[in-house]
Parts: structure tokens; C-alpha cells; sequence
């Protein structure tokens, strides 16, 4: 369907349209998986958007793209929407490559007023004629940017349109009405979200306005899909489920649940322990330390750099804070790190969640950054565990020290390896005196500060050095290369930073060939810290959406290409061979 087609409609056929978005998408997420209940409760606002404004010339963003399936749908992606989230296929997010109706990528909540603003004050040096309309949702107006551009806007530009849809997200910014006319905006009454009719007259008016104008909207999350209108939470961002079904899937417990569940254990002994997050209780696995400790849990909504320094201040205030947050997230609080956190080497942990590829979210979400932009602070140690009972003992260790450390972790379940005690109880895992400093505690659960692990082969001329999740990967890697006659040894980095300098220099010395395999960007990455010979890890690039294991193939990252290209690195001669 394209806008002009979605304009020539009669408006009595526009509510049998919205049934037939809805169906649209209710029938590709549940197949692909997606965010559901934020663009379901969009769909009406999207079709007086497009009926009023001119989405191939005025600049329409949407903050943040979880709204905006229905725009998709009415902008000339409908026949491929099926391809929603898939390799090769339509992104979940709005992407101006995609379609130049999508003025802006929107990954992250927060940026679509500053960016709305910089359009508009372009078009007006530039003497264009088109219309900015940024489409914000009640809980990313909390965002910090999108408070500090709302400052700003007024002064900058006679012409914008902000929309603000209120689907009760928010946890703050009241009464909004007094802080948009504060900041110098127009303010229309509030208007039914599913009215498009409605809709449609004031966006009519806005259009026509005077100054900067924001049109308040309230729409129903999951509207049209009872169980998503039930519980919202539950049914914003789903896999693959079953239409006639009235539960949200609910993913297998993964490194996620073992994080939060290490962490309320660690609660139970020690009550200067916080948990914190950015409006991810559940993605983060807190949802249990929520319950069991309300007045130690934190959410502060989508404010990662109040996250940050929120945490700083418990820490400096002699708590012993732990936030949780996706590496994408985390990305946006980067000099909060450093200038908060590192700068005073406090104590606060953090939980770097999603690290690496996260599959059909795509390039806005891949943690694959996190690595290159911390391993440079001076005070922070970055740890990977292989499985869930290093992740705890991780954990463990990391609120022994009197300074900052990073965990990091990928999407998934974690594996089990055979040849290691199988994770059950975090609660089973066993727990050391806390010390003054890190350096006295000689073992966590098995784990030793800043060493790496010898899991084979320690004297082949080739050493794989994984990290985290790739530990896996680099047993099927040395697997391949000793049916084809070399012998390849595998160490569990565990450490980024510090990472095992002494087992490394051994190694070396012994003219061992140094592969490193990590779930993060080459450049800047683990391999760059430990100056390997060859390193495996994604490319310098924004990578797309896919599943992960379509991803690897496509890059080369797969456990047959990477055995590949180590033998084509050869030749191995006399103790190359098994």
C-alpha cells in the first residue's frame, strides 16, 4: 500500500484498514518475532500521520521505532512484510535506507526530538517548504536528550510538530501539558489515538500553526489483541508465537535469569547491595530481585546516563550498586563510565547484557561496541564467562573489589559444558570472605582474578583464545582442525582486563600461533588487546538483521570457516601435527 492510496480511501473504510494492519502484523511477529504491543497501538495514529502529511517529502521520525509497524505497512512495505526481521528482509526499526518515508534510524528512545529539531532548522536555512513531525512516546520524553532538545526547540524553529503519544509508559514528566507550554510549545487538547478522524483535524491544525506545536494523543498498548492489552510488558518485544494463544512466549532461561538470579543471592548476604536498570527489569533478569528487594531495585526509565551516575552516587554513598543493561544501551553512557565511575574507581558493577549479536533487532542493537569503547578506562576490569557458573562466580568476584568492573554477556542460553560442574543453584555456588582488596581472594567457585583458562592442549602450536560464549565455538573449531591433522589448544580467556598476560607470554615463547575468537568487534576488540595473530570477531561495520547463526555465515564466523582459514594461514609442520 502506498500514502497516496491510504489518502484516496473513504474515510468509512479506514477502520476495516486498521483491522487489517493489526492482522498484518499479529501475523508476521508471530512468526518472526518483534516488538508487537507499542505498534499496535499505533496503528490508527499512523494512518491520520499519513493521510495528513506527505511521508515521501515532510520528515515523519518516530522515537522510538517499536511504534512503527503500521507506518511500514502504509509506506509501500506491505508485500514484504512478512520479511519482518528476517535476513535479507525488512528491519524492525525505521531505516532510511529501507525507505526514504523513514527520516531517521530509530534504535534508541530519546533522539527523534533533537534530530526533528536539527531537520527543521536546516529546512528553514535552506528555505524548504516540507513539514518535521517527530512522534515521541510518553516514556521517551523522559529521556534526558529528549528533555534537553524540548529546551531547545522553541528557540530554534517556528515549524515542528511534536506528537507525543501517552500509552501510560511513562514513569515521570508530570503534569506534561504545564512542561511542553514551558518550554514554548503549542499544546492541543488531549485527543483519542484511535480517532482518526479527529486525528486528522488537529494534525490538520498543527500543520497550519505558528510556532512550535505538540499534539497530545492517548492510545491503548496492544489495542486489538486482548492478551497484548492485558499485559503490554509481557507482549512488547515476543519471539514466535501461536496467534490464538493468550500468554506471551516466554523465552528459556538464559544468561540473563543466571545474572539476576547471582545477583539476589549476593543481596542476601549483603545488604548494600542495589540492583539498577533503564526500563529493562525484566530483558535484564531483575524482575526477581525486584520482587524479593523493592527498596534496593532502581528503574529509573530510559536514562542511561542517569543510570550511570545514579549508581556512581550509591557507590561513592557506600553502597555496592549493580546495573544492569543491555551493551547497546550502554553505549549511550559511555563518558558517564568513565567520568562518574571509572574517574573515582568506584565499586559499581555492571551487567553488560546482549553483548554481541542479538539476531533480528539488528544493527541498532547489537552489543558489539561495548569491548572497544571500555577496555581503554583506566580502573575497569571487563570479564566474559564461558558459562552460567562462571557468570556467578563473576558476579561473586566482582562485589569483592573496591572498584569498577564490567561483565559482560551475550542473548541465549548458556551452554553446558560436560566437563563442568552443571550450573543448578546460584544459591549452591560457593562463596568467599569478602576482601579489602580483590588480589587477596586467591578463588571464586574455581575462578582466579585475571586468569585465563587452560582448557586443552596447552602446548599445541596453536592456541585459541575464546571469549565467553566462544569457548564453544573453539572446541568444534579445534575439532575440525584435528580431522585434517593440526593440533589446536583452547584457553577460556575469561579476562579482557585484566587478561593473562603471564599464559599468554608462555605461550608465545614457546612460538605458539595466538587465534582469538570473540562475540564483539574485531577492531578494538579482545584479539586487539591480546595482539593475536589471527582474530575472529564481527567486521567494521553495522551489521544487519538475521539470526545469529545466519550472521556468522554470511561474515565468515562460523566454527568450519574460521578452521578454514586457519589452515590457510599454515603450513603446520612437525608439532602442528596431532
Amino acid at each position: 500500500m502506498t500514502p497516496d492510496e491510504v489518502k484516496s480511501l473513504p474515510s468509512g473504510e479506514l477502520p476495516a484498514l486498521a483491522s487489517r494492519l493489526r492482522r498484518q502484523m499479529l501475523e508476521s511477529v508471530s512468526r518472526n518475532g518483534g516488538h508487537l504491543a507499542s505498534s499496535l497501538g499505533a496503528v490508527e495514529l499512523a494512518i491520520a500521520l499519513v493521510r495528513v502529511f506527505d511521508p515521501a517529502k515532510d520528515r515523519v521520525l518516530w522515537d522510538v521505532g517499536h511504534q512503527a509497524y503500521a507506518w511500514k505497512l502504509l509506506t509501500g512495505r506491505d508485500e514484504r512484510f512478512d520479511t519482518l526481521r528476517r535476513f535479507g528482509g525488512i528491519s524492525g526499526f525505521p531505516n532510511p535506507d529501507e525507505s526514504p518515508c523513514d527520516a531517521f534510524v530509530a534504535g534508541h528512545a530519546g533522539a527523534a526530538l533533537a534530530a526533528a529539531e536539527g531537520l527543521a532548522v536546516a529546512r528553514d536555512r535552506l528555505g524548504g517548504k516540507e513539514h518535521v513531525v517527530a512522534v515521541v512516546g510518553d516514556a521517551a520524553l523522559a529521556n534526558g536528550m529528549a528533555l534537553e532538545a524540548l529546551n531547545d526547540c522553541a528557540k530554534r524553529t517556528e515549524r515542528l510538530v511534536l506528537v507525543v503519544n501517552d500509552n501510560g509508559s511513562a514513569t515521570s514528566v508530570a503534569p506534561l501539558g504545564a512542561l511542553l507550554e514551558s518550554a514554548g510549545f503549542g499544546v492541543t487538547r488531549r485527543i483519542d489515538g484511535h480517532d482518526i478522524a479527529a486525528m486528522e483535524d488537529v494534525f490538520a491544525m498543527a500543520k497550519a500553526a505558528h510556532g512550535p506545536i505538540a499534539v497530545r494523543v492517548t492510545t491503548v498498548k496492544g489495542k486489538g489483541f486482548p492478551p497484548a492489552e492485558a499485559d503490554p510488558t509481557a507482549w512488547h518485544g515476543v519471539g514466535p508465537f501461536e496467534i490464538g494463544g493468550s500468554a506471551a512466549p516466554r523465552p528459556a532461561s538464559g544468561w540473563s535469569d543466571v545474572f539476576g538470579a547471582a545477583v539476589c543471592a549476593a543481596a542476601r548476604r549483603d545488604s548494600r547491595i542495589c540492583a539498577l536498570t533503564a526500563a529493562m527489569r525484566e530483558g535484564t533478569g531483575l524482575l526477581p530481585f525486584a520482587s524479593e528487594f523493592p527498596d534496593r531495585f532502581f528503574d529509573v526509565g530510559i536514562c542511561e546516563e542517569h543510570l550511570v551516575t545514579f549508581a556512581a552516587g550509591l557507590a561513592k554513598g557506600g553502597m555496592r550498586p549493580v546495573v544492569a543493561v543491555y551493551s547497546t544501551f550502554l553505549q549511550r553512557a559511555v563518558d558517564q563510565v568513565m567520568h562518574d565511575v571509572c574517574l573515582m574507581n568506584l565499586p559499581v558493577v555492571f551487567g553488560v547484557d546482549r553483548a554481541g549479536a542479538v539476531g533480528a533487532d539488528g544493527r541498532t542493537h547489537h552489543g558489539m561496541f561495548d569491548i572497544p569503547m571500555l577496555r581503554c578506562l583506566p580502573n575497569l576490569s571487563i570479564l566474559q564467562p564461558k558459562d552460567a557458573a562462571e557468570l556467578a562466580a563473576m558476579v561473586d568476584a566482582a562485589l569483592t573489589r573496591n572498584a569498577p568492573t564490567a561483565i559482560r554477556y551475550p542473548r541465549g542460553v548458556p551452554r553446558v559444558f560436560k566437563d563442568i560442574k552443571v550450573f543448578k543453584d546460584v544459591k549452591g555456588v560457593k562463596v568467599f570472605k569478602e576482601s579489602k582488596d580483590v588480589k587477596d581472594v586467591k578463588d571464586f567457585n574455581g575462578l582466579k582474578w585475571g586468569k585465563a583458562e587452560q582448557i586443552s592442549s596447552p602446548d599445541a602450536p596453536i592456541q585459541l583464545w575464546a571469549l565467553g560464549d566462544q569457548v564453544a565455538k573453539a572446541l568444534d573449531v579445534a575439532a575440525l582442525l584435528e580431522a585434517r591433522g593440526v593440533l589446536a589448544g583452547i584457553v577460556n580467556a575469561r579476562f579482557v582486563k585484566p587478561f593473562d598476560a603471564d599464559l599468554l607470554a608462555r605461550q608465545r615463547s614457546g612460538g605458539a600461533r595466538i587465534v582469538s575468537l570473540e562475540n564483539g568487534a574485531a577492531a578494538g576488540g579482545f584479539g586487539e588487546a591480546i595482539g593475536a595473530d589471527m582474530r575472529f570477531g564481527w567486521p567494521d561495520e553495522f551489521v544487519a538483521h538475521g539470526s545469529v547463526a545466519e550472521l556468522e555465515a554470511a561474515h565468515g564466523l562460523t566454527a568450519e570457516a574460521i578452521a578454514e582459514s586457519i589452515l590457510r594461514d599454515g603450513p603446520f609442520e612437525g608439532n602442528g601435527r596431532p
